[in-house]
């Protein structure tokens, strides 16, 4: 594994996984919402945005957290490794719950109760029946990539454990 991508629905645990990823292989990691937001939750322009993750993507190793429909195939063919985060939506729901108040490192502010975007929402509460049939098929697409699916936090983490039991030996 030199480039590889971590994908979900948001509130899965993208970037916790891809922390305790690069904890365990050593890759540098890169946050997509890093790249997009401003601290003042204004977009960058798309061209520094895309900027921004060409720069990164031209590297000779990474690992990208985050989703970005618009950039997901041009990630996909640069990456030879594919985590998806595939959880329930109940998962995903109290994922978002609990981070709210923390500063977090994968992302330009702290979210709190009132900062809740509508339409974010709405998204999430979609992701399984509009954005997932479409992300499985891009991996259908893909599937010559070192592509793995996680149906739950512990399938995760029992994974993460055998990288961290090798990085041992």
């Amino acid at each position: 594994m030199k480039k590889a991508m971590v994908i979900g629905c948001p509130g899965c645990g993208k970037s916790t996984f891809s922390r305790a990823l690069h904890e365990a292989v050593g890759l540098p990691l890169y946050h997509l919402d890093m790249m997009y937001w401003n601290a003042d939750r204004s977009k960058v322009p798309k061209l520094v945005f895309m900027k921004r993750l060409s720069d990164v993507m031209e590297k000779e190793s990474w690992i990208i957290d985050g989703n970005f429909t618009s950039t997901l195939e041009l990630r996909l063919q640069a990456c030879d490794t594919v985590f998806f985060l595939d959880y329930p939506l109940s998962v995903c729901l109290e994922g978002l719950q609990m981070r709210k108040g923390k500063e977090r490192p994968d992302i330009p502010w702290v979210e709190t109760d009132d900062t809740e975007d509508p339409e974010f929402a709405e998204f999430v509460r979609n992701y399984n029946a509009v954005s997932r049939p479409a992300v499985m098929a891009l991996l259908g697409q893909y599937s010559f990539k070192n592509v793995y699916i996680f149906k739950s936090r512990d399938e995760a983490g029992e994974y993460l454990a055998q990288l961290r039991c090798k990085k041992e030996r």
